[in-house]
């Protein structure tokens, strides 16, 4: 059986694993779980567009999924939280970023409507299941 390997990206990545002591990916063999990631920056800010937060929380996905040897194009599985419910803003920007980041493969998808995420700005979180080929 293949030992578990966590990982811990510089900037939020090592911010939140020193405020909450979580990691942000694990991979176990060929599979990658990711936790949520949020459009977050660096320092963890928000940017005031939803369509920017929701390109920079893809943004943070490709970073976390890196040091595991991953990428979107090995992604089968998404996991979004929104607050605020799906405008069609919000569906329509995931949809093009899926294209853009899987041109090849349409992951399935669960979208889960939530009161409030880690961070008080925060309006979506996503999290992935990639299989490595």
């Amino acid at each position: 059986m293949a030992k578990p390997e966590m990982f811990v990206t510089e900037g939020a990545g090592q911010k939140l694993f020193d405020a909450l002591h979580m990691s942000q990916t694990l991979k176990v063999g060929n599979r990658v779980e990711t936790s949520g990631q949020g459009g977050w920056d660096d320092y963890l800010n928000i940017p005031a567009s939803i369509e920017d937060e929701i390109a920079q929380a893809f943004r943070n996905v490709e970073k976390v999924l890196a040091p595991a040897g991953a990428s979107w194009k090995d992604v089968v599985h998404v996991n979004s939280y929104h607050v605020g419910g799906f405008p069609p803003e919000v569906n329509a920007t995931i949809s093009r970023l899926y294209r853009h980041y899987m041109p090849d493969r349409a992951p399935i998808w669960t979208q889960t409507g939530v009161e409030a995420l880690g961070l008080p700005t925060m309006r979506i979180e996503i999290r992935v299941t990639a299989i490595i080929d």
